[in-house]
């Protein structure tokens, strides 16, 4: 047996030194001028960015609610490659509902990307942020069981503009509770968040901060929270409708973060405020930081939801390309 072995050696030795005689002879050179080449100049990172929809594009909080299977009919018909689920419009959080919805989009071709949840870490009562830490935890739970890598994350306010659409007319600003300062906010904030992190890493769910209202209203705001926090689990969710006032440099300062992007359109005119965005320019802070991830479209305008969507995808496929 070791002779043969030796034998089967020695063959595969010379065949290969057959291969390599030939190679140079039909003209190494070129091949290794270009093998050097392109070790030496680097190759820029290409973005490949990938469309999403949101199923908060079909319902905003009023019935009838579109279930979330429709929504992924939708995607695949309009060859979008995902779908971020808002958790509020989920019939269930029972496991067979959850695989039900898991098995449908796989079999039309469609990735779960993000679960959009809501939660509220800006209080002075620590029973009520362990309840907001225990829901984000659980959710974090059911988009594993979905298959779904990441979850939409929100700091939390104050709560003393009770009112949604009052906070809208607002641009967003409310002032603390009595008593209380930013910086406790901030604090409850960032401990709260820690408190998440374990169970982020364990089910494999990156954590996706979103400049929202309360404290991540400001680029200032998000990033204080984001970078106080080191774990690879914790990375910012860019929403590109909610900066109010000029918002192109705060989307730039925030890019470099980003893991997930949700792209706000208004068609037929937004239902509490309506931005004029200009997603080339957009399209282009993006592809300065080589984000390569998804970009969810997040339809809030009055139009027909089809219509809406329809043109917020063809819209966003040349801006982006």
């Amino acid at each position: 047996m070791k002779i043969k072995a030796n034998a089967q050696t020695s063959s595969r030795r010379s065949f290969l030194q057959s291969v390599a005689a030939g190679s140079l002879a039909v003209g190494s050179a070129p091949l290794l001028n270009s093998t050097a080449e392109a070790a030496e100049t680097p190759v820029a990172a290409k973005s490949r960015i990938k469309l999403g929809i949101s199923t908060y594009s079909y319902w905003h909080f009023r019935d009838p609610k579109t279930p979330i299977e429709t929504v992924i009919d939708r995607a695949a018909a309009l060859g979008v490659e995902g779908v971020d689920i808002l958790h509020r419009q989920m019939d269930s959080e029972e496991i067979p509902y959850l695989q039900k919805l898991k098995r449908h989009a796989f079999v039309n071709g469609v990735d779960l990307i993000c679960l959009s949840i809501h939660q509220d870490f800006v209080s002075p009562n620590a029973e009520d942020r362990e309840k907001a830490i225990q829901h984000t935890i659980r959710c974090i739970r059911l988009a594993h069981e979905m298959g779904i890598p990441s979850i939409r994350l929100n700091s939390g306010r104050w709560g003393t503009v009770r009112s949604f659409n009052r906070l809208m007319e607002l641009r967003g600003e409310e002032p603390p509770l009595e008593g209380y300062t930013l910086d406790n906010a901030f604090e409850w904030c960032i401990d709260s968040i820690n408190k998440c992190l374990e169970a982020a890493a364990r089910y494999g769910v990156v954590l996706a901060l979103e400049n929202h209202w309360g404290l991540t209203r400001t680029p200032e705001g998000l990033l204080r929270i984001a970078k106080a926090i080191d774990s690879p689990w914790l990375g910012v969710l860019m929403d590109t409708g909610n900066f109010l006032e000029e918002p192109y440099d705060k989307l730039e300062m925030i890019a470099d973060r980003a893991v997930f992007v949700q792209a706000k359109t208004y068609y037929g005119g937004g239902e509490w405020y309506t931005l004029d965005l200009d997603y080339p320019r957009i399209g282009q802070i993006l592809k300065n930081v080589n984000y390569s991830g998804y970009v969810s479209i997040e339809f809030e305008g009055k139009a027909p939801y089809e219509e809406g969507v329809s043109k917020s995808v063809e819209m966003l496929r040349a801006a982006l390309s």
